[in-house]
């Protein structure tokens, strides 16, 4: 014989859920605004692990090659060997990185050799993708 127990069946009541969607109601509220402030803040960090993941990549560009891509040659030296002298010697056959990223504002990243800030310069223009104070460069990471 099989007896249900009525108390087992027992499901919640709509007042138990509108207490639930009430409070998820108030987190939202809450938390909403200061998500939607992130995304600027979200685009910079991305920017800076590019411009740290070309850096480490034009680092082995020098070790193999003695000596970092020319500005003319530009960061696309990392991906295609570069036919614009000094054309490197050891070149890595399938190269560095294989593409380059753009910055999380569709532009490419730019690259001075030698740059304005010593060494090497790899940088965003940022969001008003002009040059300026603004600018995401590996001179500004630490």
């Amino acid at each position: 014989m099989n007896y249900r127990n009525p108390g087992r069946n027992r499901g919640f009541t709509l007042i138990e859920v509108m207490v639930v969607v009430v409070i998820l109601g108030i987190l939202a509220a809450v938390l909403v605004p200061k998500v939607m402030d992130r995304p600027d803040e979200a685009r910079k960090v991305k920017a800076a692990q590019d411009i740290r993941a070309l850096e480490s990549a034009l680092n082995l560009y020098k070790l193999d090659n003695f000596d970092y891509p020319t500005t003319d040659q530009g960061l696309e030296a990392l991906v295609e060997k570069p036919d614009i002298p000094p054309e490197p010697t050891r070149w890595k056959s399938g190269g560095y990185i294989d593409r380059l990223p753009q910055d999380p504002w569709r532009l490419p990243y730019q690259y001075l050799n030698p740059g304005v800030h010593g060494g090497i310069d790899i940088f965003s223009t940022g969001p008003d993708r002009q040059p300026s104070d603004d600018d995401i460069g590996n001179w500004t990471l630490q």
